[in-house]
């Protein structure tokens, strides 16, 4: 594949349904493309985000990505349509993120997938989640008085830094499902980042945002504030390091990454950050490995619902829920009834308290999977609400008798920056992935070699123990930090009907159990989903989108009880759905699109 233009591509202002119109008009910049297939990425680009301005997802017959940048669509749009896998695809649209996203997602993060392979009809999940180094230790994150740091004081610098896991992850799920050749998939990332790409209105607001902390380290402010100035929406940036990655990369594969030039430009940024040196090493990189673990499934009335198990939080709280929800007749129940949302918000709140006691690596801790999902466990966990009525003293539950008696519940934050993947090709096979990076920009420590690093490690619990009881998600050598990444695919008869996830931190949950219940119980389309106003309550405040419908939510669940606030949602759910036709929807929250054929 060889690239053979630049070209300018006027790309369309988005809409979001839950902000006022006069706040629609800068939702995405002009961007350019480097594409062989230039007139057909111009109709593409633009027929789908006319789509999403209409609220109409995306129609295709053989293949269909999204994701959440156009660049990344792109790229992966070209490898679907000269016959590669979805697995082909992933790599070439996440080797572009980590370019074009960097805030979000990279190859100095983690992530997890989800793959259905159309041949055995199984679902296989993928952990490329970063490890704490061998050399950490529980009280990381404390001072010399035992008290936790505060958040950014330990999240910028070193000490915060995992062992990477996204090339990893890249490797292993194309030796698996790879049919292109491994190198190929990188032409696209190394010519955006040899020529430049134009900087997004995402990405320029979020230097903004992040200003002084991006000024900490000088790789870091000199890519993001060159010459002191942030990059803006509109301005062509290169990133010739990146692509010198990628080449390396495509040519021998991971082990530069992991072992090589590469792992010593990782170890030397961290052990010599100028705050906040950490602990990461050659041996942490070099023994790094994707673990294929168990998918959490549950049955969903004529669904089965299918996510990512420990250290992801996600697949189990997703499991959960349902189980939880399907005592209720939600179908019955109009999606705008505040009744609806008080069920919702308690089953969220009760699967929180669960969240927080019991889950975390299960490499490390003996997390009680079966016995949290099971339905008569939840059943049980269902008769606490009462519809209508707010549930008080939520606690968590007791799946397994006197379970709890020696654990705490966790106090960790997990602040929203990550992107979704999500792709079916025409072999029928589905993939669904969520990366990140953790934080905006991460540790905000950028290696030599053109990519930031994460700071997933504070992920885990600043405290190990409470009241001489241990935390389940504390610092460990080794042991990856608890996820709310919730990559997950609905079926039906054992075939796929929806890949969905989305980035947002603890909210992630949420957000994709509400675009479920859209799909399954209200009969929207996948584009519907994806844009409808969230409504989220994981631990007593029940937090609302900002939305026509806000007001009356807001009046109906304080008459209720509860503590409320109205606020702003960033998610970026990226769903697919599959039957007769598979159509795409991308979140109208950010820059996301669907690219289909």
């Amino acid at each position: 594949m060889k690239i053979i233009k630049y070209l300018s591509i006027t790309i369309l202002c988005l809409l979001t349904v839950s902000v006022k119109s006069s706040e629609l008009s800068d939702q995405i910049s002009p961007e350019s493309f480097n594409t062989t297939s230039v007139e057909t990425s111009k109709v593409d680009v633009k027929k789908s985000l006319t789509n999403k301005i209409a609220g109409h997802p995306v129609v295709g017959n053989k293949w269909m990505i999204v994701t959440a940048n156009a660049y990344a669509s792109i790229a992966g749009s070209e490898i679907l349509r000269d016959g590669g896998t979805a697995a082909d695809a992933m790599v070439a649209a996440q080797s572009v993120l980590g370019l074009v996203e960097p805030e979000s997602s990279g190859l100095g993060g983690g992530g997890f997938l989800i793959w259905y392979d159309s041949e055995t009809r199984q679902v296989i999940t993928l952990d490329g989640r970063e490890t704490a180094p061998s050399s950490s230790h529980m009280s990381q994150f404390q001072n010399n008085d035992g008290e936790s740091m505060k958040f950014f004081e330990a999240v910028v610098g070193g000490l915060s830094v995992g062992t990477p896991g996204i090339p990893a992850l890249m490797f292993e799920a194309h030796k698996k499902w790879g049919k292109k050749q491994w190198g190929q998939l990188f032409t696209y990332g190394i010519s955006l980042s040899e020529d430049g790409f134009i900087v997004s209105s995402k990405l320029s607001s979020s230097i903004q945002r992040d200003l002084e902390r991006l000024k900490t380290f000088k790789l870091t402010r000199n890519y993001f504030i060159p010459d002191n100035l942030p990059l803006k929406k509109g301005d062509i940036i290169k990133n010739q390091a990146y692509g010198n990655t990628l080449k390396k990369i495509a040519s021998s594969g991971i082990d530069e990454f992991y072992s090589g030039s590469i792992a010593a430009e990782i170890i030397d940024t961290v052990k010599n950050a100028k705050n906040n040196q950490g602990y990461l090493d050659k041996k942490d990189l070099k023994n790094y490995r994707v673990i294929e673990r168990k998918p959490i499934c549950i049955d969903y009335k004529n669904y089965d619902i299918c996510g990512m198990g420990p250290p992801s939080s996600g697949g189990v709280a997703v499991a959960q829920i349902f189980k939880i929800l399907e005592n209720f007749d939600l179908k019955s129940i109009n999606n705008f009834d505040p009744i609806i949302w008080q069920i919702i918000g308690d089953t969220m709140q009760l699967v929180f308290a669960d969240r927080g006691l019991y889950v975390a690596d299960s490499d490390f801790v003996n997390v009680p999977v079966e016995a949290l999902i099971d339905a008569k466990y939840l059943k049980k966990r269902a008769s606490e609400i009462n519809p209508g009525t707010r549930t008080e003293n939520i606690l968590p539950g007791e799946p397994i008798d006197n379970l709890a008696m020696n654990l705490a519940s966790d106090t960790s934050i997990e602040l929203p920056s990550t992107s979704h993947i999500s792709i079916v090709d025409q072999y029928g096979n589905a993939l669904s992935m969520t990366s990140s990076v953790e934080n905006a920009f991460g540790s905000r420590l950028m290696t030599q070699n053109g990519f930031l690093l994460n700071n997933q490690l504070t992920d885990f619990s600043f405290q190990y123990e409470k009241n001489g009881k241990l935390i389940a998600n504390r610092l460990e050598p080794g042991k990856r930090p608890r996820s709310s990444m919730s990559p997950t695919i609905v079926l039906k008869d054992n075939m796929p009907v929806l890949v969905i996830g989305s980035p947002g931190g603890s909210n992630i949950i949420g957000f994709v159990i509400n675009a479920i219940i859209g799909f399954i119980e209200w009969d929207m389309n996948v584009q519907e989903i994806v844009s409808m106003p969230h409504a989220i309550n994981k631990w007593g405040k029940y937090e609302i989108e900002d939305s026509i419908y806000a007001s009356n939510l807001d009046q109906a669940l304080t008459t209720m009880g509860y503590e409320t606030k109205i606020r702003k949602y960033f998610s970026g759910l990226n769903a697919i759905s599959i039957g007769k036709k598979l159509k795409g929807g991308s979140d109208p929250r950010r820059e996301g699109i669907a690219l289909g054929e």
